[in-house]
């Protein structure tokens, strides 16, 4: 069950963030699916993670999740990973900088009837937004420090 677990995780986060299937919510993800932990500007439900990973694909298309660990135990699945694309959209108000970024996160999934029923999640968001500034170059080329 263990291995079946980490599996269907793997699947879902593959699906929907690294090759951008965010059909996939409906195929991993409970009607009742709660994110106790939301992406900034989405609700904490199954549709919330379907706009996060729409969001994270149209500003960066190349976007990829590489999972470090995974465990599994009874109804839990915790995951390492770090994902990183190129900015080419507007994410967040800020217009694309070329920039490649990476996020570090974990992310806890519990599992309910052979589909994801809750998430809690840490995700290295300042460092992922200061990636998305302008170079120190190009800042200081235009006056500002």
């Amino acid at each position: 069950m263990s291995e079946q677990n980490k599996q269907l995780v793997d699947g879902a986060i593959q699906a929907l963030f690294t090759t951008g299937d965010v059909d996939a919510v409906e195929r991993y993800m409970t009607p009742d699916f709660v994110n106790h932990d939301p992406f900034p500007q989405t609700p904490g439900t199954r549709e919330g993670f379907k706009e996060t990973a729409a969001m994270i694909r149209e500003a960066f298309p190349d976007w990829h999740s590489t999972l470090h660990l995974l465990i599994a135990e009874d109804d839990l699945v915790a995951e390492h990973f770090t994902a990183g694309g190129t900015h080419r959209g507007e994410i967040f108000g800020i217009a694309p900088t070329g920039n490649h970024v990476h996020m570090d996160g974990i992310n806890i999934f519990r599992l309910r009837d052979g589909k994801i029923s809750e998430r809690w999640g840490v995700l290295d968001l300042a460092s992922f937004m200061a990636q998305l500034a302008p170079a120190r170059d190009e800042v200081a080329a235009g006056g500002g420090r």
